[in-house]
């Protein structure tokens, strides 16, 4: 799989965003890789919003005995931080490919404004959510209903923030979540929201460029 690469720009560039359906994780993930490899001080960030076929994927310091049981979902060693977690479909992935450098962001910054995106999307529709300092993502009523992890290279990121919508969360039983035991999961639709992956998907990703940047949103499937 090719993805076509973003034209450069002379000014400083609008996030480009890619809509990218249902997507296989390897595949989306060396695409991520080879992004970042040859980007360079001009090209356009990008956001991409997908979603996974069921895969465990374990962070570089994940420790194995996080998976309970696997019940033949795929377990992928990747290279982002944190532990291990579930992707399956009826779930927001935000990839976010950024030069955090020239946003002027430090990964703190970049972390909080990932939450804060999702924070304040729940706020529209009167659930109130927060973040963790201890343990990166979003909770409502001690309930994760987002992850996130990212790897960092020569300034640039890559990887991203999961909002659970309208999935099965079984698979979250079969591991301990981001590395806790216990740790409860939810979704926007439990929390009583009847919006579906698409309008969620269009307001997080204008949360994010409003804690980001401005930008540009276009579809393009053809990756």
């Amino acid at each position: 799989m090719t993805l076509r690469h973003s034209p450069s720009l002379s000014k400083e560039p609008f996030f480009l965003v890619r809509k990218l359906g249902l997507s296989d994780y390897q595949v989306t993930w060396q695409a991520m890789k080879d992004f970042t490899q040859r980007r360079a001080a001009t090209t356009r960030d990008e956001i991409w919003l997908l979603q996974h076929s069921p895969v465990f994927t374990q962070g570089i310091a994940g420790r194995p005995e996080h998976l309970l049981h696997d019940f033949e979902i795929p377990l992928i060693k990747t290279d982002r931080g944190g532990q291990i977690t579930y992707h399956g479909p009826g779930q927001i992935i935000a990839y976010l490919l950024l030069d955090i450098r020239r946003l002027k962001l430090g990964v703190r910054e970049l972390v909080r404004c990932m939450e804060n995106a999702v924070i304040d999307l729940l706020k529209t529709y009167h659930i109130q959510a927060v973040g963790r300092i201890e343990a990166p993502g979003v909770y409502v009523n001690d309930a994760k209903i987002a992850a996130l992890g990212l790897k960092i290279k020569k300034n640039y990121c890559y990887h991203g923030i999961a909002l659970n919508v309208n999935m099965d969360l079984t698979p979250f039983s079969y591991i301990n979540p981001c590395g806790y035991r216990g740790l409860q999961v939810t979704q926007t639709k439990d929390l009583g929201i009847s919006d579906g992956i698409e309008i969620l998907s269009n307001k997080l990703v204008d949360q994010l460029q409003e804690k980001l940047h401005k930008g540009l949103i276009i579809n393009h499937h053809d990756y």
